[in-house]
């Protein structure tokens, strides 16, 4: 049988237009001979619901939506995620189900067995676990279908497991012989090569085919990459969908053959992608149509206000240069030669006598108080007020331009330079900046070359460098992989990386006093293992040490 992977995009709620979406894949699947059509984990509804699943309203829609695209899919199976009741002893509403839809009604359901609560999942908090399993039948195999993380416990494959039942196996040993996982699988450096790996395991640890289907398209701090694929028994890839972006890709359970779409290569050029279609969604999803990036002449901004372009066009997309009393000469005209390379609108908003007016202002407040970091960050404060005022007139969302490396040791003004609707860079650490910037002028110079090799400076006082502040961004962003990341301790940091015990000890001293700076952040979007936000929760208030 011909069957076909619908890896498409969801929106979170919009029951209209994730049951148009479905019904198109299908017709165009079944206009193509195929028999059967997959969607991904909670496909009706977009995926995470959150606690939008506790609202009767939303069930219902949802289970509305379901019967209209059985209704208007018939002559074709389709295979769909959807919330459906829950036991009441649960104490939970719903489950978290894949759904066979055949002939206008629900064929098969098949409820999520393991529920991931760790990083950005919390799923335990909203859907009641299915209590067991069963097989279907279909096109002459006996299929074992599981959603996402029912899949992610092999313990042929994992060398340190987070569940003591394996789905997969169970229905294994029931007798299946087709393994099928709808999935809502997010992205992250290296997550696509993984799935591959543990899935083409699974495949040659049962002789069994395995076909998966992801979500694509960014909601929230979430990036889902799609990446869908079919392996045969021997782990062999035999179809893969496009990553990035909505796709119908087909293969033949027979003769286990299909299509092979093209790829994204490479750890550089999949971040780019993350990070441009985790901007167009989350804007469009949003409701917003345009942005504003402060151009201060620095990496950071030039790399946000590409990304800006190349999601939402340049037509949509407002620079804005404000100088201060210690913008370098060339700061301004490096954003200058950055708008008009991305052929964006350029304004420019001197803060020098707005800044002025606040030192009049509180000078005999100050009085006898030497000027410090507080006059540094009255003029970040002013950049974040101008750009808001201009999000109030315009309603462009403010793209915020920090990087991980400064929101890890809150090197960032609060209410200055992190105000924003949207922190793009807050997944991308400084070095990984420079790696991005260095592959989006590769494609067309497009960041002007002062700019590329300038030392990285806030300009908030004379002759500022990060480097008074830091240290060089290739030890700290070393060391905030090890502690952010992997939860290295200072000793094991030290030892491995071989760095001055005092500055790691600064260094992680350093993270932990700026977590109430980052939890009033902008929402980030999600590039790695670990992000701060959402899937990092530590307390603000804490003695711990960073030992």
């Amino acid at each position: 049988m011909k069957i076909a992977l619908g890896q498409i995009n969801p929106t979170v709620g919009d029951f209209a237009g994730n049951a148009a979406k479905i019904i198109d894949f299908a017709r165009r699947a079944q206009a193509a001979g195929a028999g059967l059509a997959m969607f991904p984990e909670l496909s009706v509804c977009g995926y995470p619901p959150r606690d939008l699943v506790e609202r009767p309203a939303f069930v219902a829609r949802n289970q509305e939506t379901v019967e209209r695209i059985a209704a208007e899919t018939r002559g074709i199976a389709v295979l769909c995620g959807a919330v459906t009741p829950a036991e009441a002893e649960t104490g939970k509403s719903v489950m978290n189900s894949a759904l066979l839809l055949e002939n206008g009604a629900i064929r098969f359901q098949q409820s999520k067995m393991l529920l991931p609560t760790y990083d950005v999942f919390d799923e335990q908090r909203n859907f009641a676990p299915a209590r067991r399993q069963e097989l279907f039948d279909f096109c002459g195999r006996r299929m074992a279908l599981t959603i996402c993380e029912d899949a992610w416990n092999d313990k042929h494959f994992w060398r340190r497991r987070l569940y003591n039942v394996d789905p997969v196996e169970d229905l294994m040993r029931a007798g299946g012989n087709f393994i099928l996982n709808i999935s809502a699988s997010p992205f992250w450096e290296g997550k696509r090569e993984l799935r591959q790996r543990m899935l083409a395991a699974i495949a040659t640890q049962y002789q069994a085919p395995v076909v998966m289907v992801n979500q694509v398209g960014g909601n929230d701090s979430l990036i889902f990459d799609g990446s869908s694929f079919v392996l045969g028994r021997d782990g062999r890839l035999v179809a893969q969908a496009a990553s990035f972006e909505e796709d119908l890709v087909f293969f033949d359970s027979e003769t286990m053959t299909g299509e092979m779409h093209a790829q994204i290569e490479g750890d550089d050029a999949a971040a780019w992608a993350a990070l441009i279609l985790g901007t167009r969604d989350y804007m469009r999803k949003c409701g917003f149509q345009s942005a504003l990036v402060g151009l201060s002449g620095g990496i950071d901004s030039a790399l946000t206000a590409c990304i800006a372009v190349e999601a939402v066009g340049a037509g949509n997309v407002l620079g804005v240069g404000m100088p201060g009393p210690y913008s370098s000469p060339g700061s301004i005209e490096d954003a200058r030669a950055l708008a008009k390379n991305l052929g964006i609108r350029f304004e420019v908003l001197p803060i020098t006598p707005v800044f002025e007016s606040f030192r009049a202002c509180v000078t005999d407040v100050f009085a006898g108080r030497p000027e410090d970091h507080t006059e540094e960050n009255i003029q970040a404060r002013i950049r974040g007020t101008l750009l808001m005022a201009l999000s109030n007139k315009f309603g462009s969302i403010v793209l915020s331009t920090g990087n991980k490396s400064e929101l890890g040791v809150g090197y960032c003004t609060l209410y200055g330079d992190m105000v924003g609707g949207l922190a793009v860079l807050s997944d991308v650490p400084k070095t990984q900046v420079y790696r991005l910037a260095r592959y989006v002028n590769s494609r067309r110079p497009l960041i002007p070359q002062a700019t590329m090799e300038k030392p990285p400076s806030a300009e908030l006082r004379p002759d500022q460098k990060d480097t008074d502040s830091l240290p060089p961004y290739e030890v700290l962003d070393a060391i905030l992989e090890d502690y952010v990341e992997d939860s290295h301790s200072a000793e094991q940091i030290a030892r491995e990386r071989g760095f001055d015990p005092a500055l790691i000890a600064k260094v992680l001293a350093m993270v932990d006093r700026a977590e109430y700076k980052r939890q009033q952040a902008a929402p980030g979007l999600k590039i790695s293992p670990k992000a701060f936000g959402f899937g990092r929760r530590f307390p603000i208030a804490q003695k711990s040490e960073p030992r």
